[in-house]
């Protein structure tokens, strides 16, 4: 009998333990995963990111300091992928999977870097696998835009982010 109470105790534990684990998994992401795709000209584009949000913080120039290779997201390095050669601000850049860097620069005008180690965490950052950069002219947005996001439309892609949008020409 005591070896049955024992028995049902545990079990009734665990599914307690198991519950708790699963409630914890429930709650939203601070910086959920999201996906941009789109194609320019004949090639299929593939941006996978986290998206933080501004939550009344002063990103750029504060958070993100001006002059340092910022990942473009949030967690693991955004990556880029194209299954065609582009050019990219009038740069080649070959068929690949890509991580995408930036540097925000006080002047306006950042650097887009696409990096040839595509899997690593987002500050593991190694200059010497650069496969392109360019520098890109950033634009005001007219409304703050709360959560980092991507877009791709025939002419590149963009990043918009608190009030900076950030687009990449593309063909």
């Amino acid at each position: 009998m005591k070896s049955t109470i024992k028995s049902i105790t545990a079990f009734v534990f665990m599914l307690v333990v198991s519950a708790g684990v699963m409630a914890q998994d429930a709650k939203p992401k601070a910086s959920p995963a999201a996906t941009a795709t789109g194609k320019i000209g004949n090639a299929n584009i593939t941006i996978n990111y986290s998206s933080p949000a501004v939550k009344g913080r002063t990103i750029f120039g504060e958070l993100l300091s001006f002059d340092k290779v910022w990942r473009a997201g949030a967690n693991e390095a955004t990556t880029f992928e194209t299954d065609k050669d582009i050019k990219v601000e009038g740069k080649a850049l070959p068929a690949g999977k890509y991580s995408f860097y930036l540097i925000p620069k006080e002047s306006g005008v950042w650097t887009a870097i696409f990096n040839k180690e595509a899997k690593q965490w987002g500050t593991k950052y190694d200059e010497t696998k650069d496969a392109l950069r360019v520098d890109v002219k950033v634009k005001a947005l007219a409304e703050t835009q709360e959560r980092l996001v991507y877009n791709i439309d025939n002419k590149g892609f963009s990043l918009n982010w608190d009030k900076v949008s950030v687009p990449v020409s593309v063909k």
